[in-house]
């Protein structure tokens, strides 16, 4: 007996018009903020920019894969696109490491070689730079919680309303000090903030990406909860998996030798599996063969 259960509503609400705002707000402050960085001489400015840009394209690349995800199955892709969203997560944290290593090797070459800095403008800039990624945050916070792809725009646009927060205070400290060695250190305190926010997106994406459970999922429990259900006798060839940032599938073999396993028994327990783990697509395969047989046969049996 096979059966496979796709009763369940598939993948987030869309969020089309929140990736085109968030878009739009961050590229104009982005070459506002490049362009006030270099007239003041504000490597904190620049470096923020550069970040700002990254997580423009990072949003770009995340709204395309989001639009892949929801292109229907074909022939030759059964699943559709959906993993497209974990390749974009993946991609967008590996862009925004990188952009970190540039940003601490031109702050260290500051802190040789300082430039005076026009606190004022520094301020002025960054405060818009707060209501900006804080507004466009803002279009996220519904959708962080169910799909990483959601979650690491969310988290990069957070991180930049805090790293523009620490920019103000940075001009303000240049203006009451004088100290040129201020806005380098600045720099370098954002490139801080902005690799521990990106590394658990990029742990998290390829650990997806390499076909991992996802980490909201602990494996024992599902193998527990199927190897309780009634007549069970063992639980084989269970594989749980990500089909995309905010669906994930199952497979499993049940032996069940001695009582009678109908299609609706089935589909109930794809329903638990659906509601207790949050595994929308579930395929179980059940066996007539012996259960003990079956656990000395194999190793992940509960």
């Amino acid at each position: 007996m096979h059966s496979h259960d796709h009763g369940h509503e598939h993948g987030p609400r869309n969020y089309s018009r929140a990736f085109a705002v968030g878009i739009a707000l961050n590229l104009a402050f982005t070459i506002a903020e490049a362009t006030f960085g270099i007239l003041s001489h504000s490597l904190a400015l620049v470096s923020d920019a550069g970040h700002n840009l990254s997580d423009v394209l990072g949003l770009a690349l995340a709204w395309g894969a989001a639009g892949l995800a929801a292109r229907p199955a074909t022939a030759r892709h059964t699943y559709g696109f959906r993993r497209s969203t974990i390749l974009a997560a993946l991609t967008n944290a590996v862009v925004l490491l990188i952009v970190v290593g540039g940003l601490i090797w031109e702050a260290i070459g500051r802190f040789r070689s300082p430039h005076v800095v026009a606190s004022g403008t520094v301020i002025a800039v960054a405060v818009v730079g707060i209501l900006v990624n804080g507004a466009s945050a803002f279009l996220f916070l519904s959708g962080r919680h169910g799909d990483l792809n959601l979650r690491g725009a969310f988290l990069h646009l957070l991180a930049d309303a805090g790293v523009s927060l620490g920019v103000v205070l940075a001009g303000f400290a240049m203006r009451a000090t004088g100290l040129a060695w201020i806005d380098p250190a600045v720099a370098i305190a954002i490139a801080g903030v902005i690799a521990f926010g990106t590394w658990g997106v990029f742990r998290e994406s390829l650990n997806l990406a390499m076909d991992a459970v996802p980490d909201q999922i602990v494996p024992k429990d599902v193998a527990e909860f199927l190897g309780g259900l009634p007549g069970v006798q063992g639980v084989h060839d269970l594989h749980v998996w990500a089909m995309s940032t905010s669906e994930t599938a199952l497979t499993a073999h049940l032996v069940v030798p001695e009582q009678e396993m109908r299609d609706e028994d089935i589909a109930q327990i794809a329903d638990q599996l659906h509601h207790r783990f949050g595994i929308g697509h579930a395929t179980i395969q059940v066996e007539r063969g012996d259960g003990e047989a079956e656990c000395d046969r194999v190793r992940d049996c509960p």
